[in-house]
């Protein structure tokens, strides 16, 4: 862009007039918001929302289909990064898992872990109203409400510690008995004044993500509409009084410019959750439920995959079971599809289906399935820098390895991590295949890495399940 200097005076006055006549009026600013006093480091916050995450998670049933998972995790990525500067916290790592609930709600715990059910992504009109109601929810977590609301209550207990504040996710406490309040008196249910401050910036984050901010007055609209009842949501979220209508004189204030209201995305997941398409829920702890039939992974399924072997002969190896098995290894426990098989060597284990590996005097390979193992941190305490010398060390007897594309951001288990995507040439059956690489650094500085395989006609059906291994692992270091 040029920028031309004009001279001082009366034509410059003519053209600064002209140019305020010129410009839309708004008679409302942008409101400040200003996070409530807290005397807790945002340290408590994460440690707090790990332990309600736990809690939610070992009474409330996942969805357990990565289309669904992946594209709300983007819209939820899209809105983190929306948030202004000033609430964004670097010890907050947000993330975003679909339930397998029919109820219209969605909550954020301290910390930034964020749960949608279905049944909000259902009963939503397009993608901007789903995305005004998680913006509402994040905007919690960067007030960083959960906490400022425990320092209030503990303003009125004695001799309780922050964590005593946690018990039943979904408890409801008798009056007077604070130390007994649930999660959801603390973290799921905000004062009026706690929610008109998520509610403005919420509609800032919409704004910063590129969506309309009038969709998240819109999504109270929807769910007004319900019935008398009302969605678990609004009961959740008291109304401040003039709610749609102050989020909408924001909106006006912000004037966003072709604002995003709806994806193809959107669209196709939504009628997949109408449909009944998507893959049923996850069990306690989230892990798959054992023998529980899932759309998504065909059960014991007689079709097969034709994997070319060494001198033109072919092998059948099965599609990932819906049926997962547990393995309690020496520092890690992992649940797998239990059509595949351990095996094990000296600093690694590899889960495969039959016909998915090769042991030729004593070089073993695999086709299918995925290795798990550690790789010595020589005092490095990057996590970048480990997985760039562990992928080098992977290229030196895989000559063919090429990246995919670059380093993704990834929850191994319940830690920060890395995920990167690779194209091979098979050794073992001379064929392309892609190999997705998950990271994540142990305490004592040492790499923990996770490598999925799969021909590449097949990884659709075999990253859907490295995804469920990927999520669910525990590391126990």
């Amino acid at each position: 862009m040029t920028h031309r200097r004009y001279p001082k005076g009366r034509v410059g006055a003519l053209i600064l007039l002209f140019a305020l006549l010129a410009a839309p009026i708004s008679l409302h600013a942008e409101t400040q918001v200003v996070a409530p006093k807290n005397p807790y480091k945002p340290e408590k916050d994460v440690q707090l929302g790990q332990q309600a995450a736990a809690e939610v998670e070992h009474k409330v049933q996942l969805l357990n289909d990565s289309r669904v998972q992946q594209y709300v995790e983007q819209v939820g990525r899209r809105l983190a990064e929306g948030i202004p500067a000033e609430f964004q916290h670097p010890e907050f790592r947000y993330s975003y898992k679909v339930t397998n609930q029919k109820d219209i709600n969605a909550f954020a715990l301290p910390g930034g872990f964020t749960y949608v059910n279905r049944g909000l992504i259902e009963a939503a009109k397009n993608e901007g109203e789903m995305a005004g109601a998680i913006a509402h929810e994040i905007s919690h977590v960067a007030l960083r409400h959960g906490t400022a609301q425990v320092a209030k209550a503990q303003k009125y207990q004695t001799g309780s510690a922050v964590v005593g504040v946690l018990g039943s996710v979904f408890g409801v406490p008798a009056a007077g008995q604070l130390g007994q309040m649930g999660i959801g008196a603390y973290f799921m249910k905000f004062s009026r004044e706690y929610e008109k401050e998520a509610d403005i910036l919420g509609s800032h984050i919409m704004a910063n993500a590129g969506y309309d901010p009038h969709d998240l007055a819109n999504m109270f609209k929807t769910l007004e509409a319900q019935g008398k009842s009302g969605p678990q949501w609004l009961s959740d979220h008291p109304n401040p009084g003039n709610r749609v209508a102050y989020i909408n004189q924001e909106a006006d204030a912000l004037a966003l410019k072709n604002p995003i209201h709806n994806t193809d995305e959107f669209v196709q997941v939504q009628a997949l959750l109408r449909s009944g398409g998507a893959d049923l829920g996850r069990g306690r702890q989230g892990y798959p439920q054992q023998g529980y039939p899932q759309q998504g992974y065909p059960q014991q399924d007689p079709r097969y995959q034709q994997q070319g072997g060494q001198g033109g002969r072919y092998q059948q190896v099965a599609v990932p079971s819906s049926r997962f098995r547990s393995y309690n290894e020496s520092f890690f426990n992992i649940n797998v599809p239990d059509n595949w098989r351990e095996l094990r060597e000296s600093d690694n284990v590899t889960f495969a289906p039959e016909g998915g590996y090769v042991n030729n005097q004593g070089q073993f390979s695999f086709t299918h399935g995925m290795q798990v193992g550690t790789s010595r941190g020589n005092g490095n305490k990057n996590l970048k820098s480990a997985t760039d010398q562990l992928l080098q060390g992977i290229s030196q007897g895989n000559p063919n390895l090429r990246k995919a594309g670059g380093y993704e951001r990834e929850y191994v288990g319940r830690r920060d991590g890395l995920s990167i995507s690779l194209t091979n040439i098979s050794d073992v059956t001379g064929r392309p295949e892609m190999v997705m690489v998950y990271t994540t650094l142990l305490r004592n500085g040492d790499l923990f890495y996770l490598i999925g395989v799969a021909p590449e006609e097949e990884f659709q059906t075999y990253h859907r399940s490295f995804v469920v291994i990927v999520q669910n692992i525990a590391i126990n270091d």
